[in-house]
């Protein structure tokens, strides 16, 4: 796939790096360094695990990560999981609805993890649900609709 970088994390065994290719895009940017790995759900579902870490700069006033960066990271990790367990081109695909319920704040300094199942594919679409994690704790539950690229 064009666009992206993934390359086993030696700093992080069983990890590998989620990277885009342009390192002044939004990604890289904002988000920092991403890892991700495929994992088993309870029940053998597959699902991915992104993993962000957490700095001063993801922060709101009250020292908790942002909503913003929270919803970020889910919108990224519908795009390792289309990639990851459907072989899709999450680089020509769009999120078409995302949404979310909000249920901890995040602490910063630590790892903030989204982990992404599929739900379904079809033909066009992706649908998507997962939860984001630290340290044990639920952050937040999603679900999204992906659009797949057109075949043009």
């Amino acid at each position: 796939m064009t666009g992206f970088i993934r390359v086993p994390a030696t700093d992080h065994p069983g990890w590998d790096s989620w990277d885009l290719a342009d390192p002044t895009r939004f990604n890289p940017q904002v988000m920092g360094r991403m890892l991700v790995r495929e994992e088993a759900l309870p029940g053998g579902t597959r699902a991915t695990r992104l993993r962000m870490f957490t700095e001063t700069r993801h922060s709101n006033l009250l020292d908790a990560v942002h909503g913003g960066v929270t919803l970020a990271l889910i919108d990224i990790s519908l795009f390792s999981a289309i990639r990851l367990l459907l072989d899709g081109d999450a680089a020509g695909s769009v999120t078409l609805d995302l949404s979310t319920q909000f249920i901890g704040a995040g602490r910063v300094g630590q790892p903030l993890d989204a982990v992404c199942e599929v739900l379904r594919e079809t033909r066009r679409l992706v649908f998507l649900r997962g939860t984001v994690e630290q340290d044990g704790h639920l952050v937040a539950a999603y679900s999204g609709t992906v659009r797949k690229p057109s075949s043009r």
